[in-house]
């Protein structure tokens, strides 16, 4: 038999642990682009034959809020997410804010097979879509055999 004595929630204490080996070791990104657990704004990477597609998820924002950069193979997405229902009240009282709310700024490593002259984005429904075409020579080709 064990000795090993646990409260009345086994899920909770594992939850709280795991919380705390998060904020120990900074998160774990979920691909080796992405940036640090709990980043604003979280983003899906994928790629097709013909571009890298990002979608970086915003809701609440304006275009003319976002800023979108590439440069030496780095896109940059940034911007300002101001305050909401509440914040600037002096009777209103905050018993929770899970709500990021600030600036952000994140940076993404681009592969080198990325063209910056081929660089889309648009704003809808609270999704930020950047495609990013790659360069001709690193598109796959079919090769004749004689």
């Amino acid at each position: 038999m064990s000795d090993a004595v646990f409260g009345a929630d086994l899920f909770s204490e594992l939850d709280s642990l795991q919380r705390q080996m998060a904020g120990l070791f900074g998160g774990f990104p979920s691909s080796i682009r992405s940036g640090r657990f709990g980043a604003f704004p979280p983003v899906n990477i994928g790629s097709t034959d013909d571009s890298i597609e990002i979608v970086a998820f915003a809701p609440g924002l304006k275009p003319e809020d976002l800023e979108v950069s590439i440069d030496k193979g780095l896109l940059t997405i940034g911007g300002e997410r101001g305050a909401t229902f509440g914040d600037d009240s002096p009777d209103s009282r905050r018993y929770a804010r899970e709500r990021f709310v600030g600036a952000f700024r994140r940076v993404i490593e681009l592969p080198q097979s990325c063209d910056p002259d081929k660089v889309q984005a648009r704003y809808a429904n609270g999704c930020l879509s950047i495609s990013v075409g790659k360069r001709e020579a690193s598109k796959p080709r079919a090769i004749a055999v004689e």
